[in-house]
């Protein structure tokens, strides 16, 4: 087969808004080409990327393939996309052609087998929770996809649910494949305590992590709450509070908010904000974390989930959504709409080793259920299916 992957989520996603996706489409093709010597592999990537960043990719049975928008864009912003990348797909006569998701659209007049990853459907959920403007852009692009590709794949139950609930999608059409996680985060942190405390300035003795992007849907506003409590009580039943909260990830919508409302609500001091995370920087923040808190009120996947059990860090989650599907018993499970409980967990973690080590010990065996090769393993024969 000849098999065509949209790669352009894949390098730098600090300045996109897809790094969940671009992790997810990096590992896939690693894993793909790890396993898969038979089929030849057609790697589309933006006109910007450099040659130099894509050599990694480079086998005997792989063709790196650039689109050639640069000189059309300004003059056709429109049809430039439908035009180009039309032709730029048929040319290589693809048996099937695999977009990581919907917002590196296909083009309307491209006839080939398409298969789509849908990620998360959160926007429908929590409408309120994200812009207006971008959300009708991700919804009209997302209605176009779920009609067109022949194939779907939903990295979740969860996400299949809401996927036939919305959009009345056949359920025979898709094929659930859970991610994996990078086998980094099941390796001692390279980098050591003292300096992933000075590189961000982590000012007291513990902490507890937040890991992702900056923004409504992650329920920021209540962790924040909830962690007032949390320190007010450790204060008053202590005489101190030695946690900081720890907010790692990219800012996203409403994310100069955050900062401003930590600070009026007389935390700020006691919260860190790192900024976009990389490499084993990310591996050292949970290893030396007490534990880690993800209130989210949706996910998709929640890799981030898998990283924390990866790396032995106990964890706070919400019990929405996909995360009981991924998390299992290995994880504390709250209400991510109940403040209070979400203080009390993050209590009840401060003052228990033993429900820690027990919840550490859960989620190392609980991540055992998700690796990549897998991943690859199970798409690929989503593709073998439209042969």
């Amino acid at each position: 087969m000849k098999i065509g992957i949209d790669a352009r989520k894949i390098l730098n996603p600090e300045k996109g808004d897809d790094i969940g996706v671009g992790h997810y489409t990096f590992q896939l093709i690693r894993h793909l080409l790890e396993i898969d010597k038979d089929n030849e592999y057609v790697l589309f990537f933006d006109f910007r990327v450099r040659e130099k960043d894509v050599r990694k990719f480079n086998q005997p049975n792989v063709k790196i393939k650039f689109y050639p928008f640069s000189d059309y864009k300004k003059y056709l912003p429109g049809a430039y996309s439908e035009i180009l990348g039309t032709a730029t797909l048929s040319k290589e006569k693809l048996d099937v052609l695999h977009t990581t998701s919907p917002t590196s659209r296909v083009p309307l007049s491209y006839r080939g087998q398409t298969i789509v990853t849908i990620h998360d459907l959160a926007s429908y959920s929590f409408p309120e929770a994200f812009p207006k403007i971008s959300t009708a852009k991700y919804k009209t692009t997302l209605n176009f996809m779920v009609k067109k590709a022949e194939r779907i794949i939903t990295v979740s139950e969860s996400t299949k649910n809401d996927l036939c609930r919305h959009f009345h999608c056949p359920a025979g059409k898709i094929k659930v494949i859970y991610g994996g996680v990078d086998k980094r985060f099941f390796n001692p942190a390279s980098i050591p305590r003292e300096k992933v405390f000075e590189r961000y300035a982590i000012s007291g003795k513990k902490y507890a992590l937040f890991l992702g992007t900056l923004e409504p849907i992650k329920n920021i506003s209540r962790l924040f709450e909830a962690f007032k409590i949390f320190r007010d009580r450790l204060q008053k039943e202590r005489g101190q509070c030695e946690y900081s909260l720890v907010m790692a990830g990219k800012r996203g919508w409403l994310a100069k908010e955050y900062k401003r409302m930590a600070k009026d609500m007389g935390i700020g001091k006691d919260i860190v904000f790192t900024g976009y995370v990389i490499g084993d920087e990310i591996v050292s923040l949970f290893a030396n974390a007490d534990f880690f808190v993800l209130p989210s009120l949706y996910e998709g996947f929640g890799s981030t989930v898998l990283e924390a059990f990866a790396t032995g860090t106990p964890a706070i989650l919400s019990n929405v959504a996909s995360i009981p599907e991924i998390a299992g018993e290995a994880a504390k499970l709250v209400n991510p709409l109940d403040v209070k409980e979400i203080a009390e967990a993050m209590l009840e973690f401060a003052e228990n080793e033993e429900i820690k080590n027990s919840y550490r010990e859960k989620g190392k065996e609980q991540v055992k259920k998700f690796n990549w090769e897998k991943t690859a393993r199970e798409t690929l024969e989503v593709y073998k299916s439209l042969k």
